[in-house]
């Protein structure tokens, strides 16, 4: 048997492999094991952000509270303005500082409500996901098992063919065949394609002096989509 047919035949149990893998990745239990190991990833990513972000709104609050306290305490100085008065103090110059400390406490406290706020969201937010990635984590568990044992029960049939594609490549050279292993790890499949007229099954236009080259079984690679070419 030539090379050219031994590679044929090795795509043909090859091919057989590759509909057990995709009725396999398409399994519910797949999906459904996928869909729970990207919440979890993307959750910690977004977990770190709010643990940075509650640091942050601490550091602000923090701040808030002393400007607080500070404006509260200068207006307090102003609780004796009777007296002040009385002593000869200008009143408009202490109202005018007391109506100033008052709407600045006003400010500081709304922008404080503001970011309690923000607080308590951020809060609701962080404890609704923290139990999505419990229920994420329990679904993870329960369908990465059922996987395997769709696996499983596909183990049988994935060997044989394994086992018939190891016979068949003993006869083909290594240098082709790790060529072709490689385009199947790079999704192109089929791999082997027979020429269409001047073309590659892509469309891509053959030069006549690679069509020479398929002569005798050979096979040629095409620049587009880099399958090999064989002359049926």
């Amino acid at each position: 048997m030539s090379t050219l047919q031994e590679l044929l035949e090795y795509q043909k149990a090859d091919g057989e492999l590759r509909k057990i893998e995709q009725e396999l990745a398409a399994s519910d239990a797949r999906k459904k094991s996928l869909q729970a190991r990207n919440f979890i990833k993307n959750a910690e990513s977004r977990i770190a952000a709010q643990d940075k972000r509650a640091l942050e709104l601490k550091a602000l609050r923090d701040e808030l509270i002393a400007r607080v306290d500070e404006t509260a305490k200068a207006i307090a100085e102003y609780a004796d303005i009777d007296e002040i008065v009385e002593g000869g103090g200008d009143v408009s110059f202490y109202k005018k500082n007391a109506q100033q400390l008052s709407e600045r406490l006003r400010a500081v406290k709304a922008e404080l409500a503001r970011l309690t706020a923000e607080v308590e969201s951020l809060t609701a937010e962080y404890k609704k996901m923290m139990e999505q990635g419990k229920q994420m984590n329990r679904q993870y568990k329960e369908y990465a098992e059922k996987y395997k044992e769709v696996q499983a029960s596909r183990a049988k049939e994935v060997a044989a063919i394994n086992a018939r594609l190891e016979e068949i490549g003993k006869n083909i050279p290594s240098e082709i065949l790790e060529k072709y292993k490689q385009k199947r790890r790079e999704k192109i499949f089929p791999v082997l394609v027979p020429l269409s007229g001047d073309m590659c099954v892509c469309g891509m236009d053959l030069p006549l002096a690679q069509r020479g080259r398929l002569a005798g079984g050979n096979v040629i690679e095409c620049e587009n989509c880099h399958r090999f070419i064989y002359k049926a």
